[in-house]
């Protein structure tokens, strides 16, 4: 049957993190008057991510798993989850416990006629120095390949319309530039600030080559795309 949010969380060996994010999870949409469900997606784990996966679904039926037989990287686990559910309304968040599931509530009551997509600015990161500089160093070279400044592609904390997702198409990186796919197909898109938590378990899957230095070797193809890519045509028809 149907429902109208899903909630798709890339995991990739978070075994500890699984159970308190179902938990909480469960918690904050409790009060959720419209049918939801909580996709959690194994990116193939070699720790216990999906046997703990597995227990959470079995538990609640609004929880469901899908699992990757090989590593295939978080763009491929997230677009796995949001093809693997026909809602109208999507979410995202990663499975770290960082991103504040809280947030999620108010991120989709801002969505209606004149908003498609809202995604989240950690403007509080509970993260490393490094990190911290080569997100600014991507959000300048974004800018300037792209024109469009959204100041944390990289926040996974996002509630938006299906039909915001049109002409977006997958491939290794999708994750990182979502906002911007987005935006330049017509949607139209807010970022807010949201909280960000320092991480309690399990240890990070990104450094600086595969964030920052694969994130400005996106940005090229990315940047020739948008440059190729045919923008919404606005038509004429016959009675």
């Amino acid at each position: 049957m149907s429902v109208e949010i899903a909630i798709v969380v890339p995991l990739y060996n978070e075994a500890d993190n699984v159970g308190p994010l179902v938990e909480e999870l469960l918690r904050i949409f409790a009060a959720e008057t419209r049918s939801w469900e909580l996709l959690l997606v194994d990116d193939g784990s070699s720790d216990a991510t999906w046997e703990r996966v597995c227990q959470a679904a079995a538990g609640d039926p609004r929880v469901r798993g899908l699992r990757h037989r090989q590593n295939r990287g978080q763009s491929a686990a997230v677009w796995t989850g949001l093809t693997g559910t026909d809602a109208s309304h999507l979410c995202t968040l990663d499975g770290d416990l960082q991103n504040d599931p809280a947030e999620l509530p108010r991120m989709l009551a801002l969505l209606g006629a004149d908003l498609d997509f809202v995604c989240g600015h950690r403007v509080a990161r509970q993260d490393s120095w490094l990190r911290k500089v080569s997100s600014r160093v991507a959000r300048w070279a974004r800018k300037a390949a792209l024109g469009y400044d959204f100041a944390d592609t990289g926040c996974a904390l996002r509630a938006f319309k299906r039909s915001a997702l049109a002409g977006v198409f997958q491939f290794n990186g999708l994750h990182r530039f979502l906002p911007i796919l987005v935006a330049g197909n017509g949607s139209r898109c807010r970022e807010v600030p949201v909280n960000h938590r320092p991480r309690v378990a399990g240890v990070s899957k990104y450094g600086v080559w595969n964030r920052m230095g694969r994130g400005l070797f996106d940005l090229l193809g990315v940047a020739w795309y948008q440059r190729r890519r045919i923008a919404p045509v606005d038509l004429d028809r016959t009675a």
